[in-house]
């Protein structure tokens, strides 16, 4: 199913339809009916004419000896520093999709407001440090904010941007010189937009730090490790990374698709082994795992007051399902307040017995705290039927708890009304790290997003400080992945998914990842995943990317081949080594980091709440791949890879 199909990428053509075509043919039209009118003319005679001559000699009329010459029409007020063609993208994603000629000849600039529907425009030193914020202005059709929601896409072999305002539109520049000055002034705006300073060297510093200026200056950055960390299926003898050739793609089969039982679904908590789970707002229904994808209704769980909901003190239904001890407990995390995700505790789910067995709380030192998120103590660790502990995230707080008590002991939860989790390791920052979303990787090292789109690496020993930590691209991070060996973390943000490598060599020639140890200055720059325009412009503006995941093993030596976020309707697709691929087409003529618009959309008819891969022990023997599993607040669909055409 679906990959984009629009326009978006090709060739402007100044032959298509635009408005100025239309104008021209109404002026010929205008000349054919013009000489149509002087045919039907009636014919005058000669004498009617000397009768009309004499008449006016009679009435004496004087003329000016040198009458002035009649005005020029006036030209068009472009500044031809700044000029460019702009052209508008029309029909979506259909068939008839094309782009259509808006000014054959227009002009843009920035300039600094204070606000984006005032008249009031200021050059960049008039106003004083932080305040305003710059815009990019074309003509008398665009006035928009310089951010990322622009969603700015460079061609630099044909002299080209596209771009989100309203609508989707390109700029085309008549010269290489024109174009390289625009995209450089748009990042340069974009960066004092984004953290209120001005793109100086030392600024950027300042931003980055010293060990990652590559971050800011990707041509710079060494992308050699992006080619080292791969397992060497993609690369040749000669260690020079082979393209894949378009054909050489995979199609996505629709398999199963199943109503939602009792409400519409909240999450999806997969299962590696025979069974996944539909969170919805009044219970948790239990499906059956195949290797075509999830079906079959099994027992499901209704939820009431007495176990979930107001009786504990919160006001939604589970928001976090955390499968755990072989897949036989779930952990159910509901919101304390509506638009909040902070909880105070957690509920217990047996899933053989299918009841909530007791409604745990969070406290330390004898105060009661609360958790935004919770996650397993490693990729995979829910497959142990032993386990007992697992991690938890909060604004400032990163910690392990334990179902057992300090001693270690199982705790009588039959006895209690509320038993206490039990703060095994972690630590409570003093303020600062506006921690947002988590991840762990197979050895249990720990990957953490913030609001300020920062991303720390945390040892599974040592929760106290990071071993390294990523700078921000402006953009909160909304949720993190990391692979199952630790060499790539995957982070979310509204308009962009960042793929990060985190492997480096120490001081000694053997390499690590930055989990372990200090990177270094050194550090390759990293990726990003985005949406074209048009696609992004259909997927809605009000829609932003969320929950972006690899495709799911829990095997060393395996590696993860797909990645998948959702946004909206969609649920996009990227081909994993296709995107570490350095010489990957996506690549070529880009100006800044380098980003991939190369995926797959899954289109459904109701917003998407989660799009995951099944473990990779559902993948057969014929594909590429697991089956993709698609949620939506009424159904559930399962997708199955085909193998390459």
């Amino acid at each position: 199913m679906g990959g984009s199909q629009s326009r978006e990428g090709l060739e402007l053509s100044d032959s298509e339809y635009s408005d100025e075509d239309e104008e021209e043919k109404e002026e010929e039209q205008d000349s054919e009916d013009y000489a149509d009118a002087e045919d039907r003319t009636p014919q005058v005679s000669a004498k009617t004419l000397d009768d009309v001559d004499s008449r006016l000699q009679a009435l004496k009329l004087k003329y000016p000896k040198n009458s002035a010459p009649s005005p020029s029409p006036r030209k068009p007020n472009v500044d031809l520093r700044n000029a460019v063609k702009l052209y508008l993208h029309i029909g979506g994603n259909t068939p008839k999709a094309k782009w259509v000629v808006s000014e054959k000849l227009s002009f843009y600039k920035f300039v600094k407001m204070l606000k984006i529907d005032s008249e009031d425009v200021y050059d960049g030193d008039e106003l004083g440090r932080g305040e305003g914020f710059w815009v990019l202005k074309v003509g008398k059709k665009i006035k928009g904010r310089v951010s990322t929601e622009m969603q700015m896409k460079y061609f630099g072999d044909q002299r080209r941007v596209d771009f989100v305002d309203g609508g989707v539109w390109a700029l085309k520049f008549f010269t290489d010189e024109e174009y390289r000055s625009f995209v450089t002034k748009f990042q340069d705006c974009l960066f004092e937009n984004v953290y209120g300073l001005r793109p100086t060297e030392e600024n950027k510093v300042k931003i980055y730090g010293k060990d990652f200026l590559g971050w800011a200056k990707p041509e710079e950055s060494d992308d050699s490790m992006w080619e080292d960390a791969d397992d060497g299926v993609w690369k040749n003898p000669e260690k020079r990374p082979v393209e894949y050739p378009e054909s050489e793609s995979q199609d996505l089969l629709k398999e199963f698709e199943e109503a939602a039982t009792g409400g519409g679904i909240q999450s999806l908590a997969l299962g590696a082994l025979d069974n996944s789970f539909l969170v919805s707002d009044s219970g948790v229904q239990v499906v059956k795992n195949f290797s075509h994808g999830i079906h079959g209704k099994g027992v499901y769980v209704k939820f009431d007051d007495r176990n979930v909901g107001s009786s504990a003190g919160n006001s939604e239904t589970p928001k976090k399902a955390l499968l755990m001890r072989g897949e036989t407990n779930m952990m159910l995390m509901s919101p304390l307040k509506e638009g909040k995700l902070q909880s105070p505790g957690l509920f217990q789910l047996d899933i053989e017995t299918g009841k909530i067995v007791t409604n745990w709380k969070f406290e330390k030192d004898g105060a009661d705290i609360t958790m935004k998120d919770i996650t397993s103590d490693a990729k995979g660790s829910q497959l142990d039927p032993s386990e007992t502990t697992f991690l938890g995230l909060d604004d400032n707080r990163l910690c392990q708890w334990d179902m057992r008590d300090r001693k270690g002991m199982v705790q009588k939860i039959a006895n209690s009304s509320s038993p206490v989790l039990n703060w095994t390791q972690g630590h409570q920052f003093s303020r600062g790290t506006n921690f947002q979303c988590f991840a762990t990787a197979g050895d249990g090292s720990i990957v953490v997003g913030s609001l300020d789109g920062k991303i720390r690496l945390y040892s599974r020993t040592s929760m106290r400080q990071a071993k390294t930590a990523f700078p921000g691209l402006g953009s909160p991070i909304t949720s993190v992945d990391v692979t199952y060996d630790g060499k790539w973390v995957l982070g979310t943000t509204d308009t962009y998914l960042i793929l990060i490598c985190t492997l480096f060599t120490d001081k000694d020639g053997k390499t690590k990842t930055g989990f372990s140890g200090r990177m270094g200055n050194k550090i390759p720059a990293p990726r990003l995943l985005k949406l074209t325009p048009v696609d992004g412009h259909l997927a809605g503006a009000d829609n932003k990317f969320h929950a972006g995941h690899f495709s799911w093993v829990t095997e060393s030596g395996k590696q993860e081949k797909h990645l998948v976020a959702t946004v909206g309707k969609f649920s996009v697709i990227w081909n994993f080594q296709q995107v570490k691929n350095s010489a990957h087409h996506c690549y070529q003529n880009q100006q800044g980091l380098k980003s991939c618009y190369c995926y797959k959309i899954v289109l459904k008819d109701e917003s998407i709440i989660e799009s995951r891969f099944m473990h990779d022990k559902y993948a057969l023997d014929n594909s590429p791949e697991a089956p993709l599993v698609v949620a939506t607040p009424m159904k559930v669909t399962s997708f199955s890879m085909s193998g390459k055409r």
